[in-house]
């Protein structure tokens, strides 16, 4: 497995996509945090915290996730590769948890550098380190669980189909479906709010973002990730049949 995920990294690393991925996430967030008016600038907002970039964060990755996994078995498929690579003296578990850490470790190394954050709000408190970091930590915690499904997410529509696009676009579907789509439903149908809601990664995400963290919100994140590599295994194990 270590070797499919440097692998994956050294590809990511050996094209503009790597050095993309962190720089368009740490542009937008920046333009949208510090320089742009509006509700997500935190200079304007009158308080020190980093609600506005755990906001506006997960909107981000629905759509640059899926642009970084949705190569990983459609350009497979597409090159005749994918049948050299299940021949492999690797399990097909360890070749989709190679695929889906790369993923999961490049997003990661796009958000390291957010942290500086953290340190410029402490320093901008009145007074100075005047800063939650309960809910500072919970929240980061809470975007890495979101990270994780996120990928999984993306590493299964990649074994879709060959095109590139329509395994991004699937993903992206998904992911925005599971994130905000629940709380859509529970605000049109009136009582059932709490129930539908919970099944939302929107929720557990909030849930996470107070500096609590709840063994169940962690447990769903996990089931997400978990049910969406298994049944790209389940999709694999197709295709080596």
């Amino acid at each position: 497995m270590k070797s499919i995920i440097l692998r994956e990294i050294k590809s990511f690393f050996g094209s503009p996509i790597g050095y993309l991925v962190i720089a368009i996430f740490l542009i937008i967030n920046g333009l949208f945090l510090w320089v742009f008016e509006g509700d997500y600038n935190i200079l304007n907002s009158g308080y020190a915290d980093l609600t506005p970039f755990f906001t506006l964060a997960p909107w981000i990755l629905i759509f640059l996730i899926p642009a970084v996994t949705m190569r990983s078995f459609s350009d497979e498929r597409k090159q005749g590769t994918l049948e050299l690579l299940l021949t492999k003296p690797l399990s097909i578990w360890q070749i989709v948890n190679g695929k889906f850490f790369g993923s999961f470790l490049l997003i990661i190394l796009a958000i390291i550098p957010t942290l500086i954050y953290v340190k410029v709000i402490s320093d901008l408190g009145s007074p100075e380190g005047n800063i939650d970091m309960g809910s500072t930590i919970g929240s980061y915690f809470g975007l890495l669980f979101l990270i994780a499904s996120y990928s999984a997410i993306g590493i299964f529509t990649s074994t879709l189909s060959e095109n590139q696009i329509m395994a991004f676009i699937i993903a992206v579907f998904l992911c925005f479906f599971l994130y905000f789509g629940f709380e859509e439903i529970a605000s049109l149908i009136p009582g059932s709010g709490s129930f539908i809601s919970v099944l939302g990664m929107q929720n557990h995400f909030k849930s996470m973002s107070r500096g609590v963290i709840d063994t169940r919100d962690v447990i769903y994140f996990l089931s997400i990730a978990i049910a969406f590599l298994s049944c790209t295994v389940y999709q694999l194990k197709s295709f080596k049949a």
